[in-house]
């Protein structure tokens, strides 16, 4: 570990903060964002809603327990949520190279320097987290010496595209055949899907989908404006005429959203954390979320055939849509969460019901 090796945070409003490296020594540039979650650095690092921002933890001791080895199961990382750390760079109080957990192999400094992701320590990162909230979510870069290097909005890019799997996988062998439009989707959600007698046929954002054969559709998660992929939003128009069940995630929600005429906007610093709670639309029942998201749904936008399925408690925006009359909805927050909370991992049990009705209705006829 490089303890005397210093960086400049530089932000887009001019200011500067100079921190201590503990990862990959490199320029970068990209989105800064901030997230309040006390555990889960693995999984939020390998979660490819992140791609292109560098990551402000809030909570102050980051490295303690270390980092997971690349353990696989159903053909996934068991501990990870894609095959890499998809952050552009990591901003932590105060890292810890000693670590001790029962299946961590390696230290959290040494993994991002295999990874080549830059990371620094020292800095208040209280005082970024509430400049961010004040100011909003805004470009930054961390400069090492004789590094320079460009503003980049990583916005302005198909990030999806760069994180959307190149080529057609199947995973299981269940009784359900669930095609997934992987937009830059996380394990933990193919594995909740795999737990209920399931086939997961997963295929490139850009797929064709509208001439496969399936019981049900998933649109995942994943970063940047969903308005940059036109290729699925038509597809989702196409589909949205059969009667087929239809679930979202995250990006995925955003899509299904303008698909149908609705409208999205960019939040000012967006939901990042592991305890965000959300209402149930129509009742006072409340369920606390793990979300990563920085565009919302304008549900006035909603065209009349749509409503909200649920609503941001803290500051009223959608977190969750459902047509009135066919079996499509889904969730802007993350109810396969890893690390946690699962509350509401309900709605997999929901979409799997969709389907076995759909089933039987067909056989019916």
């Amino acid at each position: 570990m490089s303890q005397q090796t210093k960086a400049k945070l530089i932000l887009q409003d001019g200011s500067e903060y100079v921190g201590t490296s503990f990862g990959y020594q490199k320029s970068i540039a990209g989105e800064m964002v901030f997230n309040t979650a006390m555990t889960g650095y693995p999984e939020s690092l390998t979660d490819p809603s992140y791609k292109g921002q560098i990551l402000v933890s809030t909570f102050p001791l980051i490295g303690n327990y270390g980092v997971p080895g690349n353990f696989q199961e159903d053909d996934l990382f068991r501990f990870y949520e894609s095959d890499k750390i998809q952050v552009s760079a990591f901003i932590v109080s105060d890292y810890t190279e000693e670590f001790s957990h029962w299946n961590a192999s390696l230290s959290l400094g040494d993994w991002m320097k295999q990874n080549k992701i830059p990371g620094l320590y020292g800095l208040d990162t209280r005082a970024l987290t509430k400049k961010l909230r004040e100011n909003g979510s805004m470009l930054a870069k961390i400069v090492f010496e004789d590094q320079e290097t460009e503003w980049k909005d990583p916005n302005l890019e198909n990030l999806v595209a760069q994180v959307s799997i190149p080529e057609k996988k199947i995973y299981g062998d269940g009784k359900h055949k669930i095609l997934l439009l992987d937009c830059g989707v996380k394990n933990n959600i193919i594995r909740c899907l795999l737990k209920h007698d399931t086939t997961v046929i997963r295929v490139p954002h850009d797929y064709d989908f509208t001439l496969e054969e399936y019981d049900g559709l998933f649109i995942s998660n994943g970063p940047g404006d969903p308005k940059q992929n036109s290729k699925a939003i038509e597809n989702l128009k196409k589909v949205f005429e059969k009667d087929t069940p239809i679930m979202g995630i995250c990006l995925g929600t955003q899509l299904m959203a303008l698909a149908a005429g609705a409208d999205t906007y960019k939040l000012k610093y967006g939901h990042r954390s592991h305890n965000q709670p959300v209402v149930l639309s129509g009742s006072k029942r409340c369920f606390i979320t793990s979300q990563n998201h920085g565009y919302a749904i304008d549900m006035k936008s909603l065209p009349e055939e749509w409503e909200t399925l649920f609503v941001n408690a803290n500051d009223n925006t959608c977190e969750g849509i459902k047509h009135r009359n066919k079996p499509f909805f889904a969730s802007q927050f993350h109810p396969e969460a890893s690390s946690g909370p699962t509350d509401t991992e309900f709605l997999f049990d929901d979409f799997i019901q969709m389907i076995e009705e759909f089933k039987n209705q067909k056989q019916a006829k």
